[in-house]
């Protein structure tokens, strides 16, 4: 008579049976637990404020102490590593006590690509859907910042209130050049130029101008890594030439600095003010 085989391993096996059970385990990162939520963000902002993750990308906003049924909002660009920084802190405030929130999500050295824009999107439907945000929004430029935000208000010019730059890039082949652009679009230099029209602020400023979104730029006429004439110069000409409305503060002898009176102007403050007014409805 045959005897069962008992299916209690043998103690020659016990290491063997471990390794193999602990192979199949879900793996969880170092010194986590399989299955713990990842870890919020982090993010040092220049006032308190809220960081959270969209799309696995870092994200913020602050909030005004008080609010009505719909929050007015600023969506700041560019949001990286340092940014928005103390520089920002004054405008921010006034923006505050106004009532107006501020926002922005990191989309890393995109120069207005399309996986740069969705993020915006996917920010803008976080805020209006989910939070109490107005269903148009002001945008805010500082730098690259400006390629960032007029790429996505192109395509978006019916959630846009307006849009305010500090000697802002509006032209790719100015800054960064078609040749450090490229990669970010996931093209050579010589596809980005034959399909520029498509990216570029500069040229697709008409859905803008038939909405009759306000701009407002200020940008020094000593700038030369965002020269003047080839970026918010070009559209100041061709938006007014569309019929759409910009106001431009050019300051004399200002180059692409850290010069207090792009970060305190109080013309752009009046600008922003001005134009969330009516958003809280």
């Amino acid at each position: 008579m045959r005897t069962a085989r008992s299916l209690i391993p043998s103690a020659r096996l016990w290491p063997l049976v471990s390794l193999v059970l602990w192979l199949r385990l879900p793996a969880g990162e170092p010194g986590k637990p399989a299955g713990a939520a990842p870890e919020a963000p982090k993010k040092t902002l220049p006032l308190p404020g809220e960081v959270f993750s969209v799309r696995g990308h870092a994200a913020f906003v602050i909030v005004p102490p008080k609010s009505g049924a719909k929050i007015p909002w600023v969506l700041y660009a560019p949001t990286l590593p340092g940014l928005p920084g103390p520089e920002e802190r004054w405008m921010f405030e006034r923006f505050l006590s106004a009532g107006i929130a501020v926002a922005g999500i990191d989309v890393e050295e995109s120069y207005g690509n399309a996986a740069g824009r969705a993020l915006y999107s996917a920010l803008f439907a976080e805020l209006t859907t989910r939070r109490k945000f107005a269903s148009k929004v002001m945008l805010l430029g500082r730098s690259r910042g400006g390629l960032m935000t007029l790429s996505w208000a192109a395509e978006n010019p019916d959630k846009v209130a307006g849009f305010a730059g500090i000697y802002p890039v509006c032209n790719l082949a100015s800054y960064p050049g078609l040749t450090n652009a490229a990669p970010a679009y996931g093209l050579k230099p010589a596809d980005l130029e034959a399909q520029l029209t498509r990216h570029n602020p500069v040229d697709r400023l008409e859905p803008l101008a038939k909405a009759r979104v306000p701009l407002f730029v200020i940008h020094g006429d000593q700038d030369r890594l965002v020269p003047l004439e080839a970026n918010s110069g070009l559209v100041r000409s061709r938006y007014q030439a569309l019929g759409g409305p910009m106001d431009w503060v050019v300051p004399a002898g200002q180059g692409h600095s850290m010069w207090t009176g792009f970060f305190q102007s109080q013309e752009l403050v009046d600008f922003v003010l001005r134009t969330c007014r009516d958003l809280r409805d």
